[in-house]
């Protein structure tokens, strides 16, 4: 199913979790855990993308990452006409170049009733980090 992240370093629920990124720690697109909300971020970011909290870094620029959205879809959906109520699993893939599946993730699951609505938004924004930016405070 492609290549999948798998946690390295710091704890989450009593298990041992690591930087999520295979990629070498200071290059782009390595990742390290968010502490507040335990998702995977990139190391360049100054805040989390899931929660939104500020999170450190080693450098003293990390203000400087340039971010350009690339995409944003939103979409409504009613509830059901019928009266019967409808269930929902809104999934993410992440596929290559080649059409291979990266990464699959079941972002949210619920029901809707006949009054419901959901709005479902997805965004991605690609990053530029400043010359030093994405390396770890260590020692």
């Amino acid at each position: 199913m492609g290549r999948e992240a798998k946690p390295e370093g710091g704890y989450h629920g009593g298990e041992r979790l690591r930087s999520m990124s295979t990629v070498r720690s200071g290059t782009p697109g390595a990742t390290r855990i968010c502490p507040h909300c335990r998702t995977a971020i990139l190391e360049s970011a100054s805040v989390c993308p899931g929660c939104r909290h500020h999170v450190r870094s080693g450098s003293a620029a990390q203000h400087d990452v340039v971010s350009v959205p690339a995409l944003a879809v939103e979409c409504s959906l009613r509830g059901p006409t019928d009266g019967n109520a409808w269930e929902y699993a809104m999934v993410l893939s992440i596929r290559d170049q080649r059409g291979e599946e990266i990464t699959r993730q079941v972002v949210g699951v619920g029901a809707m009733q006949t009054s419901d609505e959901r709005t479902f938004t997805l965004t991605v924004e690609v990053f530029k980090p400043a010359e030093g930016v994405g390396r770890l405070v260590t020692g």
